[in-house]
């Protein structure tokens, strides 16, 4: 994990630490799994933010204002959002065309986040087909 990262997962609360780092190990596993490259983990307007080639950017956060939860973030003018409220339309909260909403005590691996960070990751070679390939 970059310095950086570390230290602003650092300022959060145990549970939400713990429930990013269970999402950025996730990532980087999908991404291993799929062979799509190396991940770039940056920060980007504060938030962790992970990229590989040929996807599109993944930020993740927790905010004092909404403390029960981490927020998933997809750019907004992707069909992401879109497509994961069609196909998992009960398995999660969204905010907006923006952000999947993961509860802290949520089960990370059983969930189907997977499923949507890895449409993400390989977003620009799905982006054509109807629901992204699912």
């Amino acid at each position: 994990m970059k310095p950086e990262i570390k230290a602003k997962f650092e300022t959060y609360p145990g549970e939400a630490q713990r429930q990013l780092e269970a999402v950025r190990h996730l990532i980087f596993a999908i991404a291993e799994e799929n062979e799509l490259g190396a991940v770039e983990e940056t920060l980007k307007w504060g938030e962790a933010s992970y990229l590989v080639k040929g996807g599109t950017t993944i930020r993740m956060d927790w905010k004092p204002k909404d403390p029960a939860v981490i927020k998933v973030y997809f750019h907004c003018q992707t069909r992401l959002i879109e497509t994961f409220r069609e196909i998992y339309r009960d398995e999660f909260e969204y905010e907006g065309k923006r952000a999947i909403v993961v509860p802290l005590d949520a089960a990370i691996k059983e969930s189907p986040l997977g499923h949507c960070l890895q449409m993400a990751l390989k977003y620009h070679s799905l982006k054509h087909h109807p629901l992204l390939g699912a």
